[in-house]
């Protein structure tokens, strides 16, 4: 595992599409119990080189109910991007994650990883990475049909505080499960 994520750190095979050059976020262990599927790092992240250390991992550590000692550990947690590496701006956020890395590397991941009991899916890009074209909302209030594997939620960039005001059964009905769910694995 430790050599395959070097590998994945010294990637440059979109180097000439990255507006701040290649700095492939990933962090696993072999024994990770929760896997966390992402879109790609935002700009802070790409300048700290620490994973979901900004607003959006804020607010979904509080999704998840896992202080940072917990949600750092990564026998608890991997972070698996679809894009490892920023992806730059567009109109409204972020641009999509490149489409290189996720059937380039994730394959060979999943391939280490041993105790994995969920695998959550944030944003769009993984949900339909993973589960198939649709529409996120759909997926996310349904998300026990993709259980045990699967559990897909929104993306929790401040951008995002639109979705979570026209759909505040997330918040109250969604996460107190998936909390729950993490405290059994976690336990």
């Amino acid at each position: 595992m430790k050599e395959l994520l070097a590998e994945i750190r010294n990637c440059r095979l979109c180097e000439q599409h990255l507006p701040l050059g290649p700095n492939p976020i990933i962090e696993a262990a072999e024994n990770s119990k929760i896997i966390l599927i992402s879109q790609a790092p935002g700009k802070v992240v790409h300048e700290s080189g620490i994973a979901w250390k900004d607003q959006s991992g804020k607010k979904l550590r509080e999704w998840l109910g896992v202080d940072e000692d917990t949600f750092y550990n990564k026998n608890n947690f991997a972070i698996l991007p679809m894009g490892f590496c920023y992806p730059g701006k567009a109109k409204t956020g972020d641009a999509p994650p490149r489409k290189e890395c996720a059937p380039l590397w994730h394959e060979p991941v999943w391939k280490h990883l041993e105790e994995v009991k969920l695998k959550i899916l944030i944003g769009a890009y993984a949900a339909n990475y993973y589960l198939g074209p649709g529409k996120l909302t759909e997926k996310v209030r349904d998300f026990e049909q993709f259980q045990p594997e699967f559990w897909p939620v929104p993306h929790p960039s401040p951008v995002n505080r639109f979705w979570r005001a026209k759909n505040p059964w997330f918040e109250q009905e969604i996460i107190p499960k998936l909390q729950l769910k993490i405290q059994e694995i976690l336990c």
